[in-house]
């Protein structure tokens, strides 16, 4: 990128250099101020075996979309492999300008916002005057196995990340995780008390 490129667009953005990026960017960016250099490839499995698991995880072709959008802000940098490499590929660092824009954006003075909770189980539960007792219990069911498969992952990742000293902050993120989702196992199991407590009051009316 030419000099009269990037000063052109600072000066879009003279005050604030998180303005104009969406989150899915800083979460992309957050990925590569992590030591090391790394694709596009490797940050959507390394966000898959992470970030999936409090916030979500980009799919491959954001990814790539927040690295052009990066790269052209002056945020991130890349180079593609030399021709002994089997195939060409492109790796992405973070950049000092990057850095210090992801620090201002994580900083005080950004309110991150309360978390935002869309649960399509409860969603369906809150409608169960129109299902069946018997589909709802399955429902519940499917869910409790669904959330225990995804903790089993969650301890794994936490087992990868177990001794890697740039990973630390990581771990914490990730042992939260795993202590929603025992929660979230729990509040299932609950619910199926729940469900059933419903079904013997609607039993004890209709005698």
């Amino acid at each position: 990128m030419g000099d009269l490129q990037r000063a052109e667009q600072q000066d879009e953005h003279p005050d604030d250099p998180t303005a104009g990026l969406p989150p899915t960017a800083w979460a992309v960016l957050g990925l590569l101020s992590f030591p090391g250099e790394r694709t596009g490839y490797e940050l959507k499995k390394w966000a898959d075996s992470s970030l999936r698991f409090f916030y979500w995880s980009p799919a491959i072709s954001q990814i790539y979309s927040e690295l052009r959008r990066l790269e052209a802000r002056g945020y991130a940098t890349s180079r593609r492999s030399g021709p002994d490499e089997p195939r060409t590929k492109r790796a992405y660092t973070i950049t000092a300008e990057g850095r210090a824009a992801l620090d201002h954006w994580a900083g005080p003075g950004h309110d991150p916002g309360a978390p935002v909770l869309k649960h399509p189980l409860l969603l369906r539960v809150w409608l169960g005057h129109l299902s069946e007792p018997e589909r709802l219990r399955t429902l519940v069911h499917e869910h409790i196995a669904r959330t225990r498969a995804e903790l089993t992952e969650v301890r794994e990742a936490l087992a990868r990340a177990e001794g890697v000293e740039a990973w630390g902050h990581p771990q914490i993120a990730l042992r939260w995780s795993e202590r929603r989702l025992v929660g979230e196992v729990e509040q299932a199991e609950a619910m199926l008390g729940d469900l059933a407590g419903l079904g013997e009051a609607a039993g004890r009316e209709e005698l």
